[in-house]
């Protein structure tokens, strides 16, 4: 139990520092003294750098995935025979963030931040979003082209494009609609976050990829 109780502090910590600093702005050992271990347990539990980085990215990723899925089917039997509309694909795909982010733990504050980072890199980007969430991505896709059948692939994939720019932002938290907005909105208020990119995102599939359903 002490082992696993260092683990997860090594684990925990290397979340809050990657998701401040980056791969590039955090050592081994900066990550241990913060878990308040010794970096030979760290390099025992993890290996390199690299090897905890990709742990820290991939422990909460199922948690996320099983939610959205879960999102999903609800909808799906919501629906019935008369099978899904676009609204409630796009609201099982982000809602169940907004709830991750309104838990009020420090975690999934940092995780979330954590995917901004690498989801808007070119190096990490590909690789590692790819491993934790294409699966899941792929469902909600399959999900959208019945919504919309007479829409192009490239189309759907470009929208998906555009909405996981916004979500990345959202994530990212960095509080310049506060500044732009003085005020009016901030970015730590994600149920308003959430409840104009639903509407704003299902308006913009249903518009450039259902423009030919006519």
């Amino acid at each position: 139990m002490k082992s696993a109780s260092k683990r997860d502090r090594i684990l925990d910590t290397a979340e809050i520092l990657f998701a401040e600093r980056g791969f590039d702005g955090v050592t081994l050992r900066q990550i241990a003294e913060g878990a308040n271990v010794d970096v030979a347990l760290a390099s025992y539990h993890f290996g390199k750098k690299l090897d905890l980085f990709r742990a820290v990215f991939m422990r909460r990723a199922p948690e996320i995935n099983s939610a959205r899925r879960e999102a999903l089917e609800q909808a799906k039997q919501a629906a019935g025979e008369q099978g899904l509309t676009v609204e409630p694909i796009i609201e099982a795909f982000l809602r169940p963030l907004e709830l991750a982010q309104e838990t009020g733990d420090k975690g999934w504050e940092n995780y979330l931040a954590l995917i901004a980072y690498i989801n808007n890199s070119p190096y990490w980007g590909q690789q590692m979003m790819s491993e934790a969430f294409d699966e899941l991505v792929e469902e909600f896709i399959d999900a959208l082209r019945a919504a919309l059948p007479n829409a192009q692939d490239s189309d759907l994939y470009w929208c998906y494009n555009n909405l996981s720019g916004a979500l990345t932002l959202t994530f990212a938290r960095t509080g310049r609609i506060d500044h732009l907005s003085k005020g009016l909105c901030r970015s730590d208020d994600f149920r308003a976050a959430y409840d104009h990119m639903i509407p704003f995102v299902a308006a913009g599939f249903r518009e450039v990829c259902g423009k030919h359903n006519d």
